[in-house]
């Protein structure tokens, strides 16, 4: 890939995973609303928000071409099944307590990128790569050591985010249309469930407070710009380039849940930020290497 394409594929992740890390400051201003509802506001607002962009980047008649290709449509609707189920898991997480579990499935998630872009797209490393990938795989078998069972949450959020990478990857549609079909293949289920089934305090929007329905209004902005940045990004970078800027995302929510959330951590996620962070800065080294080696 040329440079152009590389720094800007640099620059959405950048802003994808910024944004993914701050995400759980939001969803606590509204953990009092149930996580099955927050997912269908994530769903109908992003959908509209995304309306009112391919309006103004006059993009329909590509919509129209990607709705005459039926695989695409198909394999879309798969990916809408994957980011749904995603976003659901994280929500609850966010507001179950389980953010530290939450950014350990985010850790686990370049592992899980690299693992495809091995098997599916035909990604090799370089050695130090490899030594990268291992002290950050170290650094995730330390925190799995200490959950001593199962993490379900993490792998849960992890390999359905890194499928979802993979397939649109595989897919080639753009950012918007791919968001907009996607959100149109759940908008039914989740209008059908918001206001038809759905029965709590804060499932009725007339009785809800001005600032709480703002609040969910703006889940589709929360929802819909990382969502463009990362898949604008997944289509100028490696996979497994990609996955390693992954790491701002979960190191910025482990720190919320630390700080703000009371969330404990204890010397074994010490000793995991160093594995991590250690195999991150030789990555990146290593890349600054080859491409100063290549001109």
């Amino acid at each position: 890939m040329d440079s152009q394409q590389t720094r800007q594929g640099i620059f959405f992740a950048l802003g994808a995973y910024f944004i993914w890390g701050i995400a759980p400051a939001y969803f606590k201003l509204i953990q009092q609303v149930p996580a099955d509802e927050i997912l269908t506001h994530r769903i109908i607002w992003s959908f509209f928000f995304m309306l009112v962009l391919l309006s103004i980047s006059q993009s329909w008649p590509q919509v129209r071409q990607i709705f005459k290709d039926v695989k695409r449509l198909l394999l879309l609707a798969v990916t809408a099944l994957l980011i749904g189920g995603n976003w659901l898991l994280f929500i609850w997480a966010v507001n179950s307590h389980h953010m530290l579990e939450a950014s350990l499935g985010y850790f686990i998630n370049p592992l899980v990128n690299v693992l495809l872009g091995l098997l599916f797209l035909g990604e090799r490393f370089r050695r130090m790569q490899w030594v990268a990938v291992s002290l950050a795989i170290c650094g995730v078998l330390v925190q799995l050591w200490q959950f001593g069972s199962l993490p379900i949450i993490a792998l849960g959020l992890a390999f359905s985010f890194a499928f979802y990478g993979l397939l649109r990857k595989k897919i080639r549609v753009d950012a918007q249309i791919g968001m907009l079909i996607e959100t149109l293949w759940l908008l039914p289920v989740a209008a059908i469930y918001l206001f038809l089934i759905a029965d709590s305090p804060t499932s009725h929007l007339s009785a809800n407070s001005l600032s709480l329905n703002l609040l969910l209004v703006s889940a589709g902005v929360v929802t819909t710009v990382p969502l463009l940045f990362f898949t604008a990004a997944a289509n100028r970078l490696r996979l497994s380039t990609l996955g390693f800027f992954q790491y701002i995302g979960p190191t910025l929510m482990f720190i919320l849940a630390v700080t703000f959330y009371g969330e404990s951590i204890g010397n074994d996620k010490l000793l995991t930020f160093a594995f991590i962070w250690a195999g991150l800065a030789i990555f990146v080294l290593d890349a600054l290497y080859s491409q100063r080696k290549s001109r």
